[in-house]
């Protein structure tokens, strides 16, 4: 059966990266960015286009779950709240095994790794505060917590691997 491995956390938490390196870890497997569904400009956040980006990730989501060449889907995607998840399993279709996991961290770590991020030119400095402050949105989800405050990429790919073998 197929593995939807999806990974959410607050932005900066390093889900791309742990993705990225997931995906050549995983034998048969893709990774996809809910973020490059998100790529317009200008950046507009309302109904239409939440409903356009979140039709836009079922469809590719379903297209790799329809693949007999595939049989892990990595995904990862700053997902606040479950009921968004919520809302994209319910149009999934066809036999598949949900990984839900959460990446987490102390506020430092991850004020850390913006920081580096920001010094580079990849991300504003605003990005700090707003994601500190999601940071606590992701306590109570029924998913898998990692804490990643103390982890390298490669530990927290391990830790994942575990999970799902």
């Amino acid at each position: 059966m197929k593995k939807l491995i999806v990974i959410n956390g607050t932005m900066g938490i390093g889900k791309t990266t742990t993705c990225q390196a997931l995906n050549k870890r995983l034998s048969r497997s893709v990774m996809l960015d809910g973020d490059w569904c998100w790529h317009m400009d200008p950046f507009i956040v309302n109904d239409e286009t939440k409903d356009m980006v979140e039709g836009n990730i079922v469809h590719l989501i379903n297209s790799y779950l329809a693949c007999s060449h595939l049989d892990h889907i990595v995904f990862c995607w700053v997902i606040p709240y479950e009921k968004i998840l919520d809302s994209l399993r319910a149009r999934l279709i066809g036999d598949y095994e949900l990984y839900f996991i959460t990446l987490m961290s102390s506020e430092d770590a991850l004020k850390s790794r913006l920081e580096k991020d920001v010094k580079v030119g990849k991300r504003s400095s605003d990005i700090i505060k707003r994601s500190i402050e999601r940071l606590g949105l992701y306590e109570n989800m029924s998913s898998t917590k990692i804490d990643v405050s103390q982890m390298s990429t490669d530990e927290i790919v391990y830790h994942i691997i575990k999970l799902v073998k």
